[in-house]
């Protein structure tokens, strides 16, 4: 049987991939890899830079192209049997890395390569691999000796498990819970938008009506429209008590993986040397203590928590005014806000929306980053493809050279996991006779379109695209051969969001709008009355906004942090203490925000949710100088380009934004942004 993860072609032929060839393929690879390991160590010749590290980086590029379309599958088209052969062979990646970790004689040459005479003459982005290799090496626990060194292995492999199962379960849960509508008035005050999508849903699973689910689109047209306050109360408790004891029976119930996850971190952090998972975690990153990453956190919620009283207050108000809801509950809060911003600003997100065709926000979104960047864009045509929705597109250069490619998969449906993400399909690579271009997945969970319509976005939803984009370009004008530091590889963690929330910044300006936005019926650009009253409500909530980030990070770090293998993680216990701390409205005791924050425990932001709101002060701070030399000024973008995006991780990111900036960042650009004085 042919096996197409084993074929050496240039893009996945994902029509061929069944779940049946996904351990077959991991087998043959790992055992080539172990194979191209031994030929390695046993060879009698110097340990130089490219006999040992180019050698390991061909063989993990292998294992990597095949189980990038494999992850991918995993979250756009899940299958029972595609779980079942994933699970199996990534219990066999992470056995085979933790070993390839520990592996004593690889790390002595690696360690050889390091001391060598030539060392010295490697290109910068060379010698920070070789750094990262050996720093990552201590960090596997390779000086640990026995039981230790086993032990280690055997946490790497129940994480990696109980990881994978705490994301399918938060996706079963989000599927199982739909309510079925066949009167209208049940779904009254929901645009038709809303609407369209609701009928889909219902469509899908050959009903007549409508049908609310927990998908993102369904339960953001319901939180922020639906005039049947019950409706709201409903959504709410089926989205807030996903994957947890107070839903399906406890059927999907991630409590004890919450528990487990955080006390195996905890102990391997303890067993490399780290006194908890959060100092572990900063090993990796920007931020030098968790004492630094704390007071970080709550001076911003010393600002922001008086703002977002004063925002809770003034809704409170309008909604027992105006609304007749005397006790504001976490259901009303959307749709409160909604009405409230439609008085303030005579503006709401249903009156933006038909100016956000996908179509024409795509090709907006192409413009600004031809003329910030110099980088085009362009559909391929017959690429083999997961979904008749997805889309690859080429990159290419000023001189209409292919040097990258994405692919793109934007509509949220039935087996996909939700959100929206970037993931490497390929890094680039220099290899002996050929460079391996890098291509990306990007992928959101957009309202799809209707039988009469396009499929039309909010501008949340729009800023969640560029934002995304913005991980595509750090991976994908990445000018570094070596994949472990090319694009967003080897970039420290709270510095990786840099790049994508820089671009959200173009969704803001008159001067990407005029290219993004276009009405979907009459091409007419967003008028200057409607952008004028966007731009005074950019500040709006933004006090409510800033603590809920604040709430998120502070629990996951201090969860982290203080976890004390006697006590348990105490996991709803620290989250109140959170929120008396920084929150300003509390949700129902029933309420488990954790049972589904796949960030943290699925998506590689433990201890690392702080990055967010880290990597926002660097990226205000940048596009400050955007605004102070033109938006479009094709001299500041190069500048860019060259000293973030081109360096990708083979520097210090402090360095790239010093270079970029030709200073260290400061908050003021952000805290202005959020209309917090400094």
């Amino acid at each position: 049987m042919s096996n197409p993860l084993l074929e050496n072609t240039v893009l996945p032929r994902f029509s061929a991939i069944r779940p049946e060839h996904v351990e077959p393929a991991i087998d043959t690879i790992l055992a080539d890899y172990q194979a191209g390991i031994d030929a390695l160590l046993a060879a009698k010749t110097p340990r130089s830079f490219g006999n040992v590290i180019g050698v390991c980086e061909d063989l993990d590029d292998r294992l990597s192209r095949a189980w990038a379309p494999v992850g991918h599958l995993h979250g756009v088209a899940d299958s029972e049997a595609l779980r079942e052969a994933y699970a199996k062979a990534q219990e066999k990646i992470v056995a085979f890395s933790s070993a390839l970790g520990q592996n004593r004689e690889l790390y002595a040459a690696v360690k050889a390569v390091h001391e060598g005479a030539a060392f010295a003459a490697l290109p910068a982005a060379a010698r920070t691999l070789v750094e990262h290799e050996l720093r990552d090496f201590v960090l596997a626990g390779v000086a640990l000796e026995e039981p230790a060194r086993s032990r280690y292995r055997e946490i790497s492999s129940e994480l990696a498990r109980l990881s994978t199962e705490f994301e399918e379960a938060v996706l079963d849960a989000t599927d199982a819970w739909s309510e079925h509508i066949t009167d209208a008035a049940g779904i009254a005050g929901i645009p038709e938008s809303g609407r369209a999508v609701l009928r889909a849903y219902a469509e899908e699973k050959g009903l007549e009506g409508w049908l609310v689910t927990l998908k993102q689109p369904s339960v953001q047209a319901v939180l922020s429209y639906a005039d049947d306050r019950a409706l709201r109360a409903r959504v709410y408790r089926a989205y807030g008590t996903r994957a947890s004891e107070n839903a399906d029976g406890g059927k999907f119930d991630n409590t004890a993986r919450i528990e487990r996850i955080l006390a195996l971190r905890h102990e391997s952090a303890l067993l490399v040397g780290f006194a908890s998972t959060a100092e572990e975690s900063l090993a990796t990153k920007m931020a030098t203590s968790p004492d630094q990453v704390i007071a970080f956190l709550r001076d911003f919620v010393a600002k922001a928590r008086p703002m977002a009283e004063a925002d809770l207050a003034e809704l409170r108000a309008f909604a027992a005014e105006h609304l007749q809801i005397a006790d504001l509950q976490p259901w009303d809060v959307g749709y409160a806000s909604e009405k409230l911003r439609e008085r303030k600003y005579a503006l709401n997100e249903e009156e933006l929306k038909p100016y956000f065709p996908l179509p024409a926000v795509m090709d907006g979104l192409f413009a600004v980053i031809e003329r910030v960047l110099g980088v085009g864009v362009r559909l391929r045509q017959g690429v083999d493809v997961w979904h008749e929705d997805a889309r690859y597109y080429d990159l290419l250069d000023a001189d209409g050279v292919v040097f990258a490619g994405f692919y793109v998969d934007l509509y949220a449906r039935t087996g996909k996991r939700g959100g929206a993400w970037m993931d490497v399909c390929t890094s680039r690579l220099r290899k002996k006779d050929s460079l391996q271009l890098p291509i990306a997945f990007l992928t959101c969970n957009f309202a799809p379109p209707t039988a009469n319509t396009p499929s039309l976005l909010t501008h949340d939803d729009v800023i969640t695209l560029f934002h995304e984009f913005g991980h595509g370009l750090h991976h994908m004008l990445t000018e570094v051969d070596f994949a472990g530091v090319s694009g967003i590889s080897g970039v420290e963690w709270d510095a990786v969001e840099l790049p994508s929330q820089f671009m959200e910044n173009f969704a803001w300006k008159r001067e990407g709008l005029d290219l993004i936005a276009r009405h979907w019926q009459s091409g007419e650009r967003l008028p200057d009355a409607l952008f004028e009253r966007m731009q005074a409500a950019r500040n709006f909530q933004s006090g409510l906004f800033l603590v809920r980030q604040l709430e998120f990070g502070l629990f996951d770090f201090r969860l982290h942090h203080e976890f004390d293998p006697q006590l348990g993680a105490r996991t709803l216990q620290l989250l109140d203490e959170v929120r008396r701390e920084v929150a300003v409205l509390q949700p129902p005791e029933w309420h488990r925000f954790p049972h589904a924050f796949t960030h943290i425990f699925a998506g590689g932001y433990g201890a690392g949710y702080y990055s967010y709101l880290w990597a926002e002060v660097l990226s205000a701070d940048a596009f400050e100088r955007f605004e102070q030399e033109g938006v479009f000024n094709r001299e500041v973008g190069e500048a860019w380009r060259r000293a973030v995006l081109a360096v990708g991780g083979s520097r210090p990111a402090l360095e790239s934004f010093v270079a970029f900036r030709g200073r260290e960042p400061s908050p003021d650009a952000l805290l202005r942004s959020y209309g917090v004085a400094a």
